[in-house]
C-alpha cells in the first residue's frame, strides 16, 4: 500500500485491529487507551468512537503512518456517528477520496460509502429507527468527590434514586429501572430503558363561560398561552357555553431534560451535613467533581457551579489514579474493577466477610461477625483487603465487650475468637493491595490498637476503684429531661416501680429494688463516658466485682433490652421487673408532659419503649394490667416534675373507676403498637381494634382473644356470622337514625311470631351466657365455639323474617332482637370494627 493511500485513509484506519490501532495513537500523541471490544455491534460502536477521537483530538492524524495493514473483510463494520453528513464533510476536507451514495436499509440505517484508493468501501451510518442506537437507552451518572462518610452512603443512594426517578417521571420520561451504587469517592446512578424523547402532550384546559367578565377571559388566555379567544374552542354543557384551550406541548430530547434536572438534584441534595469549598456556592458532602457519564451516542453536557460534566472518571486513589473515559455502564463497571474499584457495596461486603473469615481461619481463629461493622468497612473501602493483626495478651483481662468496642470504634476492626473466648487478634480492612503484603499496614494498626486498649484498660481499672452505690448521687448532675428531672430522680421512681412489679413477674422484691437503684450508676463511669454503648454492660461487671448478687448484676445489663426488634428480651425475673419499670417510667413521664410521638418524629424513642414492654410481656407470658402501672407511676412523676403548676388531672371512667385521661391515651398508644407487632406476626390489625374496643389492658389476654377470633373468622361459621352481624348492625344504624331512638331494650317474647325469630331469641340468650362464662374462664376458644352456634339461627332469621314489618310493635321488637345479636357478639369482640362483608 502506497504512502499516498495511507495518508488519504489515515482518518479512518482502525478497523482491522482496534486495540493495536488505539495503542499506536496513544503512543504517538499521548491520548489514553479507550479499551478493547469484541464482535459487532460493539465493535462498530467502538470504531465510531475511535474515529471521533482521531478526527477531533489528534491533530497529527493526516501525517502519521500506521504500522499495520488493513484486510478487506474488516470494512464491513458500520461506524455509528452522531451526524453522518458532518462526518462526510469533515473527511472530505481532510482529503479522503469519497464516493457519496445514500440508500435506506431495511433496519432503518441511512448509509453512505467512503472508498479508499483501492475502491474498498468504508461505511458510515446514522440510525434513524425508533429505539435504535441513537435512543438514550441508558443514562449513567457519577458524582465523584472526596471521601463520603460510610454512614451517609446508603441514604444518599436512596435519595438519588428517588429524586432522579421523580424528576424523570415528572418530565414524562418512563424508564424500566434505576440502580444506584456508592463507594467512598462516588455515588452512581444508572437508569435503564429511557426513551430518546419525552412524549408530546395534549391537554384540554377548561376556561370561563363565554359571557364571563373580560378580565377573567384574559387571565385564562394568558395562563393557557393563547393570544385571543379565536384560538380557543367553545363548548356547551348544561350551564351554557364555555371556552376550552387545547394545549399541545411537544416532547423534548431526553438529554436536554437530564441536563436540566441533574443540576437541580445536585443543588438540592439532602445530605445530613454538607460543605462549601473554594469560592463556589455549591454545597455537597465533600469537595466534588461531578461526572455525568452516558451512552456514547447521546450528547449530554452541563455545568454546575463551574464544574463541567464529562465522560471521565478515576479509579483507586493510589493504585490507579489516572483518569479514563467510559462508554456505558458495563464498560464503566468493568474499567473501575480494572482500576481497583469494586462498585457494588454488597459485593465489597461479601469480599470482606469471606476474606476476613479466611484470614482468621488460617490461624485457627474465628471471626466475630458484626453486620454493622461489615457494611461500614464496605463504605470505607473501594478495594477491600482484610488483614490479621495481634495485640498483647495482657489486655484480655479487660472485658471482651470493651476490647471489641474499642477496636471497632477507633480502628473499625473486627474481633477474633478462639472457642468461646476472645483472642488477642483482630482483622483490619485495608483499602489497597500493598507491595509488602500488608505488613506495614498491619504493624501500624497494631500500634494504634495497643494505645487504644491501654486507654480502655486504664478506664476499667479506675472504675473498679469506685463502687456503683457511691456513684448514684452523681446522677443528680445528669438531666434526663428538663420537665422530668435528673437521672437521680428517675432512678428513685424506677426502683419503686420495679419493687411493685416484682410479685407480678415472680421476682424478689429486694433484688428488684437494689437493681433499680444501681441500674444507671455506670452512666457516670469513665468507661461509659468513653463508650456510651457499653452502658449497662459495664454496670454488670462493676456490680459483680463489688459482690452484688448475680440477678442484680444481670438486671443492670439487661434492663435496656430489647433495644431493637431482633434483640432478645430479658428472661430473668429481676431483669424483667427493672426493664419494665425503666420503660414504663419513660412512657408515663412523657405522656404526663404531653411529649408524644407525632408522625415520623419520635425523638425519645417512645414507640420502641412501648414495643419493648409488649415484647417483654408477651414473650414471657406475663399478666400485667397496664392501667394499674400507669396510675401507680403518674403521682411519682408529678412529684419530680420541674416547674409544674398545680392542676387537676383530667380523668374518665374505665371499668367502674376513674383513671387519668393521659393513662387512657397511653393505653390507646399501646393498642397501636400492639397492632404493629401483631401485624408483623401475621395477624390482622382490625381484630386488635375489635378486641380493644371492649376495654381491658391485659396484653396477654388481648392477644389470646385476638388469635382465637382470627381462627374463628377463618371458618365458614365465623365468616357468615360476621356478615349477619354487620347486616344487623347496618339495619339498626339506619332505623335508629330514622326513628331518633335506640332499641337497647330486651325483645318481648310475646311479640315473637315466626319460628325463626323465636329460635334466634333463644340462641342469643344461650350463646351470650355460654360465651360470657368462657371469657370469664379465659377460654377464648370455647367462647368462639359458642358464637358459632349463632350462625344458623341468624341466617334463618334474615332468610325468612321481614324486620321492618307493617305492625309498629312487631317492627320494634325485631329491631330489639337485632340489637341482641350485636350485644351478644360483643361478649367476645366488637364486630363492627372488623373489616369484611
Amino acid at each position: 500500500m502506497s504512502q499516498a493511500k495511507i495518508l488519504h485513509q489515515a482518518p479512518v484506519l482502525f478497523a482491522r485491529d482496534l486495540p493495536k490501532t488505539i495503542d499506536y495513537w496513544a503512543e504517538k500523541v499521548g491520548f489514553g487507551t479507550l479499551g478493547v471490544w469484541g464482535e459487532p455491534p460493539d465493535f462498530a460502536i467502538a470504531a465510531r468512537d475511535a474515529a471521533h477521537v482521531m478526527l477531533t483530538q489528534v491533530p497529527e492524524a493526516k501525517e502519521a503512518v500506521p504500522h499495520w495493514h488493513i484486510k478487506d473483510k474488516m470494512w464491513n463494520a458500520y461506524f455509528w456517528v452522531d451526524d453522518a453528513r458532518a462526518m462526510y464533510k469533515e473527511l472530505k476536507e481532510r482529503g479522503a477520496l469519497i464516493d457519496y451514495h445514500l440508500g435506506e436499509k431495511p433496519y432503518g440505517v441511512l448509509e453512505f460509502g467512503i472508498q479508499d484508493l483501492d475502491d474498498h468501501d468504508i461505511g458510515f451510518g446514522q440510525d434513524l429507527s425508533p429505539g435504535g442506537p441513537r435512543a438514550m437507552a441508558e443514562l449513567l451518572l457519577e458524582f465523584f468527590s472526596e471521601e463520603i462518610p460510610a454512614r451517609m452512603q446508603t441514604r444518599a443512594r436512596e435519595d438519588l434514586a428517588r429524586l432522579l426517578g421523580d424528576k424523570l417521571k415528572a418530565a414524562g420520561l418512563e424508564f424500566s429501572e434505576i440502580r444506584t451504587y456508592a463507594t467512598p469517592r462516588r455515588i452512581t446512578a444508572v437508569v435503564e430503558g429511557l426513551p430518546k424523547r419525552s412524549p408530546d402532550v395534549s391537554e384540554e384546559r377548561k376556561g370561563p363561560r363565554v359571557d364571563a367578565p373580560e378580565k377573567a377571559i384574559e387571565g385564562f388566555l394568558k395562563s393557557a398561552g393563547l393570544k385571543s379567544v379565536d384560538q380557543a374552542e367553545t363548548r356547551e354543557d348544561k350551564k351554557g357555553s364555555f371556552y376550552v384551550a387545547l394545549i399541545e406541548t411537544p416532547g423534548r430530547d431526553t438529554a436536554d431534560v437530564v441536563a436540566e434536572i441533574v443540576p437541580e438534584i445536585v443543588k438540592t441534595f439532602p445530605w445530613p451535613k454538607a460543605m462549601r469549598w473554594g469560592a463556589g456556592k455549591l454545597r455537597w458532602v465533600r469537595p466534588a467533581a461531578f461526572r455525568p457519564l452516558h451512552p456514547r451516542r447521546q450528547g449530554l453536557d452541563f455545568e454546575i457551579d463551574g464544574i463541567e460534566s464529562g465522560k471521565t472518571t478515576r479509579g483507586h486513589r493510589f493504585m490507579a489514579p489516572k483518569a479514563f473515559d467510559v462508554k456505558d455502564f458495563a464498560d464503566y463497571e468493568a474499567k473501575l474493577r480494572k482500576a481497583y474499584v469494586v462498585l457494588d457495596g454488597d459485593e465489597r461486603a461479601a469480599r470482606i466477610l469471606d476474606a476476613a473469615r479466611a484470614r482468621a481461619g488460617e490461624h485457627g481463629f474465628a471471626l466475630v461477625e458484626d453486620e454493622g461493622l461489615l457494611h461500614e468497612n464496605a463504605g470505607l473501602t473501594e478495594w477491600p483487603v482484610p488483614l490479621l493483626g495481634a495485640f498483647d495478651e495482657e489486655f484480655l483481662n479487660v472485658p471482651p465487650e470493651v476490647l471489641a468496642t474499642s477496636m471497632k470504634a477507633h480502628q473499625k476492626c473486627f474481633s477474633v475468637s478462639k472457642g468461646d473466648e476472645l483472642a488477642n487478634r483482630f482483622v483490619l480492612v485495608a483499602n489497597l493491595d500493598a507491595d509488602d503484603g500488608g505488613t506495614s499496614i498491619t504493624q501500624g494498626n497494631e500500634r494504634v490498637i495497643a494505645a487504644r486498649l491501654s486507654d480502655a484498660k486504664f478506664f476499667f481499672d479506675q472504675d473498679l476503684k469506685v463502687s456503683l452505690e457511691t456513684r448514684v448521687p452523681q446522677l443528680k448532675d445528669i438531666t434526663f429531661h428538663e420537665k422530668l428531672g435528673t437521672q437521680y430522680e428517675r432512678v428513685q421512681r424506677i426502683f419503686k416501680l420495679a419493687r411493685d412489679l416484682a410479685p407480678l413477674v415472680g421476682a424478689d422484691a429486694e433484688d428488684a429494688e437494689r437493681a433499680g437503684i444501681l441500674a444507671k450508676a455506670d452512666l457516670v463511669s469513665d468507661m461509659v463516658g468513653e463508650f456510651p454503648e457499653l452502658q449497662g454492660i459495664m454496670g454488670r461487671y462493676y456490680a459483680l466485682d463489688q459482690g452484688e448478687r448475680p440477678s442484680v448484676a444481670n438486671a443492670i445489663a439487661d434492663h435496656y433490652k430489647p433495644v431493637g426488634p431482633s434483640d432478645e428480651v430479658p428472661r430473668e425475673p429481676v431483669s424483667i421487673a427493672v426493664a419494665l419499670a425503666d420503660k414504663l417510667d419513660t412512657l408515663v413521664g412523657f405522656w404526663a408532659i404531653d411529649e408524644k410521638p407525632t408522625g415520623s418524629k419520635d425523638p425519645y424513642a417512645l414507640r420502641r419503649a412501648a414495643l419493648g414492654v409488649i415484647r417483654i410481656v408477651l414473650e414471657n407470658n406475663l399478666r400485667l394490667p397496664l392501667i394499674d402501672q400507669f396510675e401507680t407511676q403518674s403521682p411519682r412523676i408529678d412529684d419530680n416534675r420541674k416547674n409544674m403548676t398545680a392542676k387537676v388531672h383530667k380523668s374518665e371512667l374505665m371499668d367502674g373507676r376513674r383513671v387519668r385521661t393521659s393513662s387512657l391515651d397511653l393505653l390507646s398508644f399501646f393498642a397501636d403498637r400492639l397492632k404493629v407487632y401483631l401485624r408483623d406476626q401475621g395477624a390482622r390489625h382490625d381484630l386488635v381494634d375489635a378486641v380493644f374496643a371492649l376495654g381491658g389492658d391485659d396484653l396477654l389476654m388481648i392477644v389470646a382473644r385476638v388469635e382465637a377470633l382470627g381462627r374463628f373468622l377463618d371458618t365458614d361459621d365465623g365468616a357468615n356470622l360476621l356478615a349477619g352481624t354487620k347486616r344487623a348492625a347496618n339495619i339498626l344504624r339506619i332505623e335508629e337514625k330514622k326513628d331518633g331512638k335506640t332499641y337497647d331494650d330486651a325483645p318481648d317474647p310475646a311479640l315473637l311470631e315466626a319460628p325463626e325469630e323465636k329460635a334466634l331469641a333463644k340462641a342469643v340468650d344461650d350463646v351470650e351466657k355460654a360465651a360470657a362464662k368462657a371469657v370469664e374462664d379465659e377460654d377464648f376458644e370455647a367462647a368462639m365455639t359458642a358464637m358459632a352456634r349463632l350462625r344458623a339461627p341468624v341466617d334463618a332469621f334474615f332468610d325468612t323474617v321481614t324486620v321492618n314489618a307493617d305492625d309498629p310493635k312487631l317492627r320494634e321488637n325485631r329491631l330489639r332482637l337485632l340489637n341482641r345479636i350485636r350485644s351478644t357478639t360483643k361478649t367476645v369482640a366488637d364486630f363492627s370494627k372488623i373489616a369484611g362483608s
